[in-house]
């Protein structure tokens, strides 16, 4: 017989986008803003993703879908790669994502297991937490101290390296 174990990630809710820290509250606007560069031709679903970087940048970016499934990119990992090719070594401190549906209301939305995983894995990199911020369910909003909460069961560097 299997033993079952428990795991539990704590989140910090917020009631609504005025509860939110002011910095906090920049964050989602710019996500906001950044979802109606959105290229969503076929799934109509415009997310936009906004990083705030340890110097006070915040670097924004949106999906772009192809066509030739599964050619496009998710806004997070588009946010985070330019990050990576333009702004090396600079450290993420939060993230903020959003979306909607056909330019329509803001739904509640969390990064797809791809971009936890890349996410995941530049908090590794920075060896600092990386906050995310995410719209969830009536508007309210839910803040992760770190990536790795969101994706407690990792797969990482370390596990390429295992000798056999």
């Amino acid at each position: 017989m299997p033993k079952r174990i428990t795991l539990n990630t704590d989140l910090d809710f917020y009631e609504n986008l005025n509860e939110l820290p002011s910095s906090f509250q920049k964050l989602v606007r710019r996500a906001e803003e950044a979802s109606s560069l959105a290229y969503a031709p076929y799934s109509k679903f415009n997310v936009g993703a906004a990083m705030l970087l340890e110097d006070g940048e915040i670097v924004v970016a949106s999906n772009q879908e192809n066509a030739a499934y599964p050619s496009g990119m998710c806004a997070e990992r588009s946010a985070v790669y330019w990050i990576g090719g333009n702004r090396p070594g600079k450290k993420i401190e939060m993230i903020a994502v959003v979306a909607r549906p056909d330019n329509k209301d803001f739904v509640a939305v969390s990064p797809c297991g791809s971009c936890r995983q890349a996410l995941l894995e530049y908090e590794y990199k920075q060896g600092e937490p990386i906050r995310m911020i995410m719209q969830t369910e009536g508007g309210a909003y839910l803040v992760a101290d770190s990536m790795k909460s969101l994706l407690p069961v990792t797969f990482d560097g370390d596990s390429l390296l295992q000798e056999k």
